[in-house]
């Protein structure tokens, strides 16, 4: 597939990802002998949609098809689409449609001087993620909770790159981390799908599909985020467990980074445990940043 569109190779990715998803009773289709695929076939899935086999194939093997809104309407409703996964689905293949960029501008990510502010006014832990998950600001309670970034190697500070880093794999035996690993691998597959060629993009999913097969795994999923939350216990030998739950907040620009904030609720132990870890973290002598 070498030369072929950027956005055509990252369409045909979710497409396969999405039909091997598919169980032949899933869509009223008989099982039938044994096969040879997971989920269903392409000329299966063609069928369902109203297009033909080729045609089809052509677009799963990210060549240089430029499928219409009624393709695209008709494939969502073959696969069974959500909203968010819809969205992706017409933003690969609108981008897919226009002609490849010879020279790309990407403007170095920064955080407002107003957003800094913010971040230390707030009574709770908040970082500042850039559009690769890329750990760009954080507070005094955020440092509590997650560490001191400055101890991390330049170019390390990353979401992704930190949750599977083999350095923490006790941290995998935790019952949410698969889903928060879920979590930040959609939010960074929706950034791949503004901007397939990035090399900050590329050196993460590069270097995590060399070393980690769970990333593979997960990363094959072709799973899509725009805004996530949830909660994940945290394990500080201090203090005992928190859970906290998480929210991200898109901050101005397009795309822009977002606000990452974990909270407890008021009144409750995790809420006391949590302030007393931003106590025992005050009194140490902490580094300049």
């Amino acid at each position: 597939m070498t030369g072929t569109h950027p956005y055509a190779r990252e369409l045909g990715d979710f497409l396969r990802a999405r039909r091997s998803r598919l169980r032949p009773e899933d869509v009223g289709l008989e099982p039938g002998g044994r096969r040879r695929v997971t989920g269903l076939r392409r000329e299966e899935l063609a069928l369902l949609a109203g297009l033909s086999t080729d045609y089809y194939q052509r677009m799963e093997q990210g060549r240089e098809v430029r499928p219409s809104d009624d393709v695209l309407d008709a494939l969502a409703a073959a696969f069974d689409l959500a909203d968010e996964e819809r969205r992706h689905l017409f933003t690969l293949a609108r981008a897919a449609r226009r002609p490849a960029p010879t020279e790309v501008h990407r403007d170095p990510e920064r955080v407002p001087d107003s957003t800094r502010r913010l971040l230390r006014v707030m009574g709770t832990p908040a970082v500042v993620l850039g559009r690769h998950l890329d750990v760009l600001a954080w507070n005094d309670m955020a440092e509590a909770l997650l560490g001191d970034p400055v101890d991390v190697p330049p170019g390390r500070l990353n979401m992704l790159l930190l949750m599977f880093d083999d350095a923490h794999t006790g941290d995998r035996q935790c019952p949410d981390w698969e889903q928060q690993a879920l979590d930040y691998i959609g939010m960074m597959r929706a950034a791949v799908a503004t901007d397939p060629t990035h090399p900050r993009a590329t050196a993460i999913v590069g270097e995590l599909s060399i070393r980690s097969p769970e990333f593979r795994r997960l990363w094959g999923r072709h799973d899509v985020r725009e805004s996530v939350s949830g909660s994940k216990t945290f394990r500080i030998p201090e203090v005992g467990d928190i859970v906290l739950d998480w929210d991200t907040y898109p901050l101005p620009g397009d795309p822009g980074p977002v606000m990452l904030v974990f909270t407890a609720e008021p009144g409750s132990a995790d809420a006391d445990r949590l302030q007393l870890l931003a106590a025992l973290h005050a009194t140490r002598v902490r580094k300049p940043r």
